[in-house]
């Protein structure tokens, strides 16, 4: 917690977490529902959005200014680089499996089609964040410092958007899905933030 920016850490904390879970709870089984699959999902995406949300609420109401994400930067990063291993593993039951492809790294997940194995391009996209993150962190960079965690969300919300092209989701408008607009408000939002940060 970065308590030493924040007057009500606790407080904060519950408005991460309900935003968290809220948002992820919600985004997550609305897709599921627009795709046809009537079940509770989760969404990764969706309790990153949620958090943002309530956070960015929660500063307006106490008065808190400037970035006090730093402290979550790298170990959403991790988590989400870890979580999609997690994900890759549960195969076809975890419903974040990729679309059919040809390509020879494609993975029978256990109905004889090969399939783009996207939680590893998303494992990997993040994990390649995590590193970059710490070393800037290491070296003192002042512009990461102030705002490693809008750089976190924005690439987060940039790999995803890609990503979802090689989903089985339902499409919203043409080939965009419920997600990419989630992701594309991620990497506005990023875009905002950092170029307000008078830290540099």
């Amino acid at each position: 917690m970065p308590a030493n920016r924040v007057a009500h850490p606790g407080a904060y904390a519950i408005a991460a977490g309900s935003g968290a879970l809220c948002g992820a709870m919600f985004l997550g089984t609305f897709n599921t529902w627009l795709s046809g699959v009537h079940a509770l999902g989760f969404s990764m995406v969706g309790g990153l959005a949620g958090a943002i949300a309530s956070i960015e609420a929660f500063k307006r109401m106490t008065g808190i200014t400037g970035s006090t994400g730093i402290a979550f930067a790298a170990p959403f990063a991790a988590t989400v680089a870890v979580g999609r291993l997690g994900c890759f593993f549960a195969g076809l039951d975890d419903y974040t499996y990729g679309t059919p492809t040809g390509l020879p790294w494609g993975i029978d997940f256990g109905d004889g089609i090969r399939r783009h194995p996207v939680q590893l391009y998303e494992a990997l996209a993040m994990a390649g964040m995590y590193v970059l993150l710490l070393r800037k962190i290491a070296h003192g960079d002042r512009f990461w410092l102030a705002n490693g965690f809008y750089l976190v969300a924005g690439w987060y919300g940039l790999q995803r958007f890609a990503w979802e092209f090689f989903k089985p989701y339902k499409t919203l408008v043409g080939p965009f899905n419920l997600f990419h607009f989630v992701c594309l408000g991620l990497v506005l939002y990023a875009g905002v933030m950092i170029r307000r940060n008078p830290a540099r």
